[in-house]
């Protein structure tokens, strides 16, 4: 796990010490819980009201490049000033790979705050997506008319006055020339070298690299094929190149390619900076190795164990920890009482946010006040240029001030009861097959996991009971690599349906228990400490009958 810290005044009056003890805190915390630390980003004597943060935004932009994944900071006030934006930018830095977390906030920010976030993320998502509808219905009208349809240009081409594309004299020869290069053998270093002695520029402006080159050849625009998404026409476009010379190029681009059996797909582990070792209290981070027939197993290992800094704590399945964990929150987080447990906990703390409106208005009062003032003592004739001047100046930031009301009340829609439990029950439905939703379910719903040698305790955002699971050896690492686990990992319940049978002193009685669907392997053993004094696990295939005491 590697981390960048974010740290930040909030007023200019702020002792210079406390930024340096935010520093002094993110740190320990990364120390204890074995965390990489491989930059800081400070803005000093900054407000989080504004989004005018020029090392905020390097680090949001940083994100892009894959530098970090993980962004600590001393609160979780020091990152967004507000509810909303947090959401914005944990959505942004989500997309590059990247959370936030806190160095001193136990359960980050508040349960229900994450809770809440999620919520307006998935709704912000859904608006983006609405409007992206839009756009695309506007720009398909474009594409049937072969119209420019915004963004970089094309190499070779030119727009004219009716957004039509127009062959650039200058230019195209050179692109015609590259084509050729490449269908007679040169390498793309040798194009790029060549175009760039031409001083062709790339679609961005910039000198022309191998990609753009790359991209550049496998554009059909330049055999005359205008495409925008399921719009395809022929002729749409003047063509610079001929279909013979454009499908040498395709060809050879084919084979050429790299197949992408060739890379490993980065695997991702969705429990990091929630999983604990339960021995010392260090994060848990992804390692893989390799087993027998060049079989990769993945799992996770204590930092502490992994830099040898004295735990011993062995490594774990990964699919059997995440598979488990995941099982769990379906399981507990969705019945009816829980949603609205949780709605209700989400609407207290949405009543509860403070934005910026009441600072807002109260600034406009007085701005107004003292328009009012000095429109009295012009009146009285103790009229003087400066008088003139500070006038104008209240009567802009008036305006100003209005403005950024309306921008604010905007920003801070609330949500309805009934939008957060619609929201709730479309995650109750979530398809788990899918990464993205596994990421979102334990992002929102687990606030952390001890893993243990024979158990793990799983604690719950609005849920005061933890869970503990049972941890069998099949998922558990030899102790001497991180190859094939000391017992192989088989699914143990493969199957449409678990039968859970509960027995008190009183009685027996058999529930199905829905959370176990075709597909989901592993095994799963649920305490209900508070109604049975213990589980048995019925294999309703097999009739195979097991017993977790």
């Amino acid at each position: 796990m590697n981390a960048v810290i974010y740290a930040r005044y909030s007023c200019d009056n702020q002792r210079e010490e406390s930024i340096e003890g935010q520093l002094r805190e993110c740190k320990e915390f990364a120390e204890s819980k074995g965390i990489k630390l491989v930059g800081t980003y400070i803005d000093r004597a900054m407000s989080a009201k504004t989004d005018n943060r020029p090392q905020f935004q390097k680090m949001i932009k940083d994100s892009e490049k894959g530098l970090f994944d993980t962004i600590i900071v001393w609160k979780l006030d020091r990152f967004a000033r507000n509810r909303y934006d947090s959401a914005h930018y944990k959505a942004v830095l989500r997309k590059h790979g990247a959370k936030v977390i806190s160095a001193t906030e136990v359960i980050s920010e508040g349960a229900e705050g994450i809770i809440l976030e999620s919520v307006l993320e998935g709704y912000a998502e859904y608006y983006s997506a609405e409007l992206s509808e839009k756009v695309i219905r506007g720009m398909t009208e474009n594409a049937l008319k072969c119209q420019y349809n915004g963004g970089p240009g094309t190499v070779g081409y030119i727009i004219d006055e009716n957004k039509h594309y127009v062959i650039d004299p200058l230019v195209a020869p050179f692109v015609k020339e590259a084509f050729r290069m490449y269908a007679d053998g040169y390498l793309i270093k040798d194009i790029v070298k060549y175009l760039n002695e031409k001083s062709v520029v790339s679609a961005y402006k910039k000198p022309m690299t191998k990609t753009s080159v790359t991209t550049m050849l496998s554009n059909c625009k330049y055999k005359g094929v205008y495409k925008y998404r399921d719009v395809e026409i022929a002729d749409g476009v003047p063509r610079i190149v001929s279909d013979e010379l454009f499908n040498r190029v395709q060809e050879r681009l084919k084979k050429n390619k790299h197949s992408r059996s060739h890379f490993k797909a980065k695997e991702e582990y969705f429990l990091s900076s929630k999983l604990f070792c339960g021995d010392c209290g260090a994060c848990m981070v992804g390692e893989s190795g390799t087993g027998r027939g060049n079989v990769t197993y993945n799992y996770y290992k204590c930092s502490n164990a992994k830099n040898r800094k004295g735990c011993h704590k062995k490594a774990v399945r990964k699919d059997y920890i995440e598979e488990a964990v995941l099982l769990e929150v379906a399981d507990k987080m969705f019945t009816e009482d829980m949603i609205d447990k949780i709605a209700d906990k989400v609407m207290v703390l949405q009543d509860k946010e403070d934005t910026a409106i009441p600072l807002l208005k109260k600034e406009l009062a007085e701005t107004e006040k003292f328009i009012d003032n000095l429109i009295d003592a012009m009146q009285m004739g103790m009229l003087t240029k400066s008088t003139k001047q500070r006038l104008d100046e209240l009567e802009a930031r008036k305006e100003q001030l209005e403005a950024d009301i309306i921008n604010e009340e905007i920003n801070s829609r609330k949500l309805s009861r009934g939008q957060v439990i619609d929201w709730l029950k479309k995650m109750k439905s979530l398809d788990l097959a899918s990464d993205d939703n596994k990421r979102i379910m334990v992002d929102t719903f687990v606030n952390s996991v001890y893993l243990y040698d024979d158990r793990m305790v799983v604690s719950f955002n609005c849920r005061e009971k933890a869970s503990v699971l049972a941890l069998p050896d099949g998922c558990v690492s030899d102790g001497r690599s991180l190859g094939e686990p000391k017992h192989k990992h088989t699914n143990h319940f493969p199957y449409k349906w678990l039968y859970v049978i509960y027995f008190t002193e009183k009685k027996v009685y058999m529930k199905k228990h829905p959370s176990f669907q075709t597909g989901l392997t592993g095994v799963f053993i649920s305490h209900h400490l508070n109604k049975s004094t213990g589980v048995l696990l019925l294999d309703s295939k097999q009739k195979r009958l097991s017993i977790a005491l």
